[in-house]
This record gives structure tokens, sequence and C-alpha cells, in this order.
């Protein structure tokens, strides 16, 4: 089963795709990933990537597609991918069902994460991680608290806060969200296959209820 994951920043898109990676065995595929992967080859799709990066130009769709499309081929896919932060807006997903209609695949579920605007930003400020092992915390949330300030529960090291972790970034992302991003839900109400989760929650019970609409439908 193939997924797309849509969803505002700090709604825990990346924290669900690697649990359903590990619960399901599928592919978990950002396009981060991609362009870093790619940009340590020698073909010549990959030098010409390298060219774009270093000029500080942003990739362009054709590059991200191409990669895309050589991921889904691996034998990893077979068995299903999760999508991860792409598409991003309609005509993304309008190029991407064009290469799905080539290697004779198809979406399958098409879920996305709810969260109050408030809930994301409280998430954001408060996000703490840890600079040895990468754990998350949340300092605005009881439950993910470290039990140390700024020490990590699981190897005790140091927690650090990303620089754009903070109220005026957050705006301008949710803000490209809304307008970029969102009208994604639109697109793909057609095809009846999209599912709307409640994610104000914690992530076990947006997990739950992400593996019913899996595993029931």
């Amino acid at each position: 089963m193939n997924l797309i994951l849509i969803a505002p920043p700090a709604a825990g898109k990346g924290t669900q795709s690697k649990i359903l990676e590990k619960v399901y065995g599928l592919a978990h595929i950002s396009t981060g990933d991609l362009l870093r992967e790619a940009s340590s080859l020698d073909d010549d799709l990959s030098i010409k990537l390298r060219e774009i990066l270093a000029s500080g130009q942003l990739v362009n769709d054709e590059i991200v597609l191409e990669l895309l499309k050589r991921r889904i081929l691996q034998e990893d896919c077979n068995n299903g991918y999760i999508l991860d932060g792409f598409p991003r807006n309609v005509e993304q997903a309008m190029k991407y069902e064009e290469i799905l209609a080539e290697v004779n695949r198809k979406n399958d579920f098409i879920i996305v994460l709810d969260v109050e605007k408030e809930i994301l930003l409280q998430r954001i400020t408060g996000r703490r991680i840890c600079k040895n092992c990468g754990s998350i915390y949340n300092v605005n949330i009881e439950s993910s608290k470290p039990k140390s300030d700024m020490i990590c529960d699981n190897c005790g090291g140091t927690l650090y806060q990303r620089e754009d972790d903070n109220e005026q970034s957050f705006i301008k992302r949710y803000d490209e969200y809304l307008v970029k991003t969102k009208p994604l839900v639109d697109y793909y109400s057609k095809e009846g296959n999209l599912y709307h989760i409640d994610a104000n929650q914690s992530r076990d019970d947006i997990t739950s209820q992400i593996k019913l609409i899996l595993e029931t439908r």
C-alpha cells in the first residue's frame, strides 16, 4: 500500500512515517533524504543537482520527480511506501500522478493530520533534541519533558533547540502550508481515499487512528 501524509509543520508527519515504516514494512520516502542521497552519487542527474545546490538555487520539480520515480521503482518499495513531505502543492500532485500511471501504481491512502495552530506552536517552540542520539522532547508538554533540564533521559546527552524552532519561523511555514499544501486536501478528496486524523492527541493515539484506517478500509 502506498500512502501520502499531508500535515502542517510540527503535526508529527515524520514521526508517524517512521512508526508506520516499522509496523508495515513500508519504505519511508522524504524529498529531503532523496536530495541528500542523490547529491552524493556520480551520475549526470546527481552532478546537475550538486551544481544547483552549490549555487543556492531551489531544486526544480523536474529533478525531484525524476529522483522520486527512481526511488519508488527500487525493490524495497514493492511492498509499498510512505511519502513524507511530497507533494507540496497541486501542481506536484498532478505530475506525480503521471509518474504513477507510468509505473502502474496508485495512491491507496491519503491521510491528513489535523492539528490546531496553537498546539502546533506549542510543539515547535518547546521542542528539544538530543545532540548525541537524536531523541526528541518537548518542554511545553508535561508528558514529553526530560527528567533533568536539557539532559537526555536515554543517553545523558545535551539537548538543544533548532534555530528555526521559533514562533516567527513557524508562522511563516504555517502560512505557506495554508497557501500551497492545504489545497491538496480538496484536490485529493475526489478520489474517495482521503482520511482525516485528529492529530491534537498523543503520538500513540494518532498511530492507532491511522492503523485503524489502514487495516479496515
